[in-house]
């Protein structure tokens, strides 16, 4: 007897939540719940990972929606493509289908009366504890959709219960199976080599993965921004070349209109290395708005650090003695905002624990303490940061942000006492 297939439909990477001003790791989601969930269950996995081929995709698509013996599909930060394929679902099958989304995001429709399964999210990734949880939960909702082949779950067939659904013949569905898994892994597998090397310093690498990645996804965003920063960081064959590459590729991105704390970070960083290199107060400016945009979404805390920082570099090019004070202010609020907010996270030993931006968080404190003069607390978190395993760049980073943390308290002392 041929093995049942799952079809999984998300997305993948990093999304974001814009309604919520969080971003998620779905991939997190498929590794460490659908996956292992769906595999426990005794079904094939294979997921959807809104590219499959270049070609007939939608024949494709369709073909799995309709004969997949189950279809799980997470709805999280309003993916218009799996909610597209869940309708597609509905609308082809009675039953065996499982919807789920993060438990603070709201659904784009009327999904009310349709049973959800919920899980959460520790900033960007998932917890292990919840991850286990979640696991087992949903391995017993696969069993249960999978044992109960009459049990209705689409809204369609249960206020339409005299339609009659199709009926097809098997046709090349496990052919297709076959095709996409290899598909699914292929990209997988690009993904995974450029968050390596990228983590490796090794960015020629990260680059070629990435460009293979965006080529698959139909150049998504998430690649892009991966693209982005393995490009400006390669600095190859110049840093400034890098540099306006990188701006280039990001222009896909719209990133001055952008929602997107990720995109606006990026290209608020760009603008600052150009700034570094011209002095052209046009890239500061850039800068400064790309970063204070990414912080006013959702108080992130990485754009907020750059964009204090930057305030501090706009301070020091200016002449005014008011605008001088008012943006050493502005900057030395914004670390304040951010010590507020991750304290509340540091505070948590098990949440923190299991974050994966534990260590920019320890930085970030570290940094931000310096800043506003609390060399106790910024020597007890940059020990912290420290203690964890650390790419060459990642150190060389925190340096740069420390000597700037430094500069900036420095400066503002002497700027209350000129005041004073």
């Amino acid at each position: 007897m041929d093995q049942k297939v799952c079809f999984v439909v998300m997305g993948f990477g990093e999304k974001t939540d814009h309604e919520l001003g969080k971003t998620f790791d779905l991939d997190a989601t498929f590794e460490a719940i659908i996956k292992p969930a769906v595999e426990d269950a005794g079904l094939k996995c294979v997921r959807a990972d809104e590219i499959l081929h270049s070609g007939i995709i939608d024949a494709e698509m369709y073909m799995m929606l309709y004969q997949a013996d189950l279809v799980i599909a997470d709805i999280s930060t309003g993916n218009v493509n799996a909610v597209y394929e869940l309708g597609v679902r509905h609308a082809l099958k009675p039953s065996s289908t499982i919807i789920m989304k993060e438990q603070d995001g709201r659904f784009s429709f009327d999904l009310d009366h349709t049973s959800t399964f919920q899980y959460e999210h520790l900033g960007k990734d998932i917890g292990s504890r919840e991850a286990k949880r979640a696991c087992c939960a949903l391995k017993d909702l696969i069993l249960a959709a999978i044992d109960d082949q009459q049990k209705v779950d689409s809204p369609v067939y249960t206020y339409l219960p005299a339609l009659k659904y199709p009926m097809l013949t098997e046709m090349e569905f496990q052919e297709k199976v076959e095709e996409l898994e290899e598909e699914s892994d292929r990209l997988h597998l690009f993904l995974e080599s450029g968050k390596k090397a990228l983590n490796d310093s090794e960015f020629s690498s990260a680059i070629t993965f990435y460009k293979e990645a965006a080529e698959m996804t139909r150049q998504d965003p998430t690649v892009i921004q991966k693209l982005v920063l393995a490009t400006y960081k390669s600095e190859i064959p110049t840093k400034e070349e890098a540099l306006e590459n990188a701006l280039n590729i990001a222009q896909s991105l719209t990133p001055y209109q952008s929602n997107d704390p990720e995109t606006c970070g990026l290209t608020g960083a760009i603008h600052k290395r150009l700034w570094q290199i011209h002095r052209n107060t046009d890239d500061l400016e850039l800068a400064i708005k790309q970063y204070g945009r990414g912080f006013e979404i959702r108080r992130d805390y990485y754009n907020g650090e750059n964009y204090a920082a930057c305030l501090d570099m706009l301070a020091d090019h200016r002449n005014d003695s008011n605008e001088i004070i008012y943006n050493r202010m502005r900057a030395y609020k914004v670390r304040l905002i951010i010590i507020e907010s991750l304290e509340k996270v540091a505070a948590d030993g098990e949440e923190l624990a299991e974050r994966s931006d534990r260590k920019w968080i320890l930085a970030s404190l570290s940094n931000c303490y310096l800043a506003v003069g609390n060399d106790k607390e910024a020597n007890t978190y940059e020990k912290r940061f420290l203690a964890e395993k650390l790419a060459d760049w990642e150190q060389e980073t925190f340096i740069e942000g420390k000597a700037n943390a430094q500069e900036a308290f420095a400066k503002f002392q002497r700027q209350s006492r000129e005041t004073n």
